[in-house]
């Protein structure tokens, strides 16, 4: 076995699992989840069958990845922090096939007890605050915040929030990296490494 997994975890046969993950105390992974290369699955976690995760990722305790959702790498979910994958659920009524696909790029962190409502892509480098319920897509290195969620910044890859306004033109460093990025209309590109 090429990752490490607590005696209290549960891995079907089947799950791909990357070497140097760590899978902690309680932790069910179900049998068709891939799984990236130094993933860390925190205590209580469960990770469902059409469930991608990529490399670097880290899911705290107490978060459930249900069926279609694909984390790209460096992915980080805060505790507790919340996936849905039916938009309209029914007890009583069977929705699996309306599961709604969600993808969270690279980079991305999202905050501690966060919603992300099914349907929607989260860009790279996005941070999503404690609590936020994000209901749409989000732009790449967009900073959101509230319920529902709006965005109220721009955040560096090093998770630091730039100086530039919402919307319009403006180019800023990140103290930390000296990574510069510029803002045109409502899209941030970062400009070097």
């Amino acid at each position: 076995m090429s990752h490490y997994q607590h005696p209290s975890a549960i891995v079907d046969a089947g799950a791909d699992i990357g070497e140097s993950s760590k899978i902690w105390h309680f932790v069910h992974v179900c049998s068709g989840a891939r799984i990236g290369k130094w993933v860390s699955l925190g205590q209580n976690v469960f990770i469902g069958n059409k469930v991608v995760i990529g490399d670097h990722c880290k899911i705290q305790n107490n978060v459930s990845v249900y069926d279609n959702v694909t984390l790209e790498e460096g992915v980080f979910c805060g505790p507790s922090m919340v996936f849905t994958n039916v938009y309209n659920p029914r007890a009583l009524i069977e929705r699996k096939n309306e599961y709604r696909n969600t993808l969270v790029c690279k980079g991305t962190t999202l905050g501690a007890n966060c919603t992300v409502v099914c349907g929607v892509t989260i860009g790279n480098f996005a941070f999503i605050g404690a609590g936020a319920v994000v209901k749409k897509d989000v732009p790449s290195y967009a900073l959101m915040v509230g319920v529902p969620a709006r965005q109220i910044g721009w955040m560096s890859e090093f998770g630091e929030q730039l100086e530039l306004p919402l919307y319009g033109e403006g180019e800023t460093g990140c103290i930390h990296t000296n990574a510069l990025y510029r803002l045109s209309g409502n899209a941030i590109v970062k400009l070097n490494n």
